[in-house]
């Protein structure tokens, strides 16, 4: 646990006077105050960052105009990066300035706070229910990599059943680089992307829309401060890069994938949409959920000393519990509540976000604020625990019985998708991340 005397926005004996901030399981306490960008909804107001708490959204931007951080300089400063529609000004001023603006609006936010100043503060807060979110920042870069064994050797032992995986994969950790531009936020509907595919038993390709449409539940953890081009990240410095986190549904054409990944990997069939939730919950909020890295298997290779300290072995896990659910366009109809697919943590993940980062870095890659690093498949060792359709229904084989006698092998047109994820243990608040979601549109719906 945490030390809460060095960093007392983690106290959880503290409550917000927020409303929905101290409800039980709620997904933004006092503990969280994670980041994001927002407007009121039908305004035409410039976006600008706000922090989740309970049921509305501090707008730090106000925070400012008001007076109420005047007496804080360094979060002063810290809340100036905040008047802009992304939060890559702020994460460019590295770890302090945002432990600052966080220190300072907990203390805003907390209810020991006298009720006169209260009332000022709420001048600042927005109804969540009254707000559009967008993107939380500028993805000028998006790397997706391949940390979860569990998802590696389901789908290798689909396409590869001699050899499962192949050599390298517990020596480095896997990624391929990303498309930036079709990063979206939670909510944006998913146009059914078109492709060449080609089944087993077909002479030659086809062109139309996919017919194995997947969702990829993972984590996503953005760039803060980042290097400059030749210099690595040493392991022991990783996290200092970080921001925060935030689910991400990196979406899937397999059929389109199957035909065109060898022999540079993915292409069209991943580069039509990544959905990300609006919240980026910081690594101050996810202290007290640190955990050990999953132990390796006996006869697994150490890690190569620039991918193992001391310190990571022992805190770079993430006790995160995810979860998929999912809702057809008859289960809505009927008023059906969405069904539970699968539920996973991610310290089923094989290599750390400090590891994926110190990788990332060692060739002297230079990483910048805001680019976005995606976990890959998060997947565990039990069906139930696997996070996408592919390895879910073992490549269509073992369709999903839905309530209502619907099945599902891979997505369908009107489908809707729903990642969350909490984190929770004895003598801390639980957090939660929000909600990842996108509806599945039919491809003659762009007109």
């Amino acid at each position: 646990m945490p030390d809460t005397t060095l960093d007392p926005t983690l106290d959880p004996a503290r409550r917000s006077w927020v409303p929905g901030a101290a409800t039980p399981g709620a997904d933004f306490p006092l503990q969280n105050l994670p980041f994001g960008v927002f407007r009121r909804a039908r305004t035409h107001e410039a976006p600008r960052v706000g922090v989740a708490i309970g049921d509305a959204i501090l707008d730090v931007t106000a925070c400012a105009a008001l007076g109420v951080l005047d007496d804080d300089g360094d979060a002063l400063d810290a809340a100036r990066a905040c008047d802009a529609p992304a939060l890559n000004p702020l994460m460019a001023r590295g770890p302090a300035a945002r432990r600052a603006l966080r220190r300072a609006l907990s203390v805003l936010l907390g209810d020991e706070l006298p009720a006169g100043r209260q009332a000022l503060v709420a001048q600042a807060l927005v109804p969540q229910a009254e707000a559009e979110l967008f993107l939380p920042a500028q993805v000028g870069d998006y790397t997706d990599f391949y940390a979860s064994v569990h998802h590696a050797t389901n789908v290798g032992s689909m396409f590869r059943p001699d050899q499962p995986l192949l050599p390298n994969y517990k020596w480095v950790p896997i990624g391929y680089h990303g498309r930036a531009s079709s990063v979206v936020v939670s909510g944006t509907p998913v146009l059914r992307p078109s492709g060449q595919r080609k089944g087993p038993d077909e002479p030659a390709p086809t062109v139309g829309p996919s017919r194995s449409l997947d969702y990829e539940l993972e984590l996503g953890c953005f760039v803060g401060q980042g290097n400059p081009l030749g210099t690595p990240i040493p392991l022991a410095e990783a996290e200092a890069h970080g921001f925060g986190v935030v689910l991400l549904n990196d979406w899937s054409a397999r059929d389109l994938q199957a035909w065109e990944y060898q022999p540079l990997g993915p292409f069209l069939a991943k580069s039509f949409a990544t959905t990300v939730s609006p919240w980026v919950v910081t690594l101050e909020a996810l202290a007290p959920f640190r955990a050990p890295l999953a132990p390796r298997a006996p006869g697994d290779p150490a890690p190569l000393p620039y991918l193992d300290t001391p310190d990571d072995r022992a805190r770079g896990g993430l006790a995160l519990t995810l979860q998929v659910t999912l809702r057809t366009a008859a289960m809505r109809a009927a008023g059906l509540p969405p069904f539970v697919v699968s539920t996973g943590s991610a310290l089923d993940l094989y290599w750390s976000f400090a590891q994926m980062v110190a990788h990332h870095a060692s060739n002297g890659c230079n990483l910048r604020p805001g680019d976005l690093l995606g976990s890959g498949t998060v997947s565990g060792p039990v069906p139930e625990s696997r996070g996408c359709l592919l390895e879910r229904t073992w490549r269509g084989a073992k369709p999903l019985a839905l309530p209502g006698g619907e099945v599902r092998r891979f997505l369908e047109d009107g489908d809707e998708v729903v990642f969350t994820a909490w984190a929770e243990r004895p003598g801390a608040v639980r957090i939660g991340l929000g909600r990842c979601a996108g509806v599945v549109v039919p491809r003659d719906a762009a007109g």
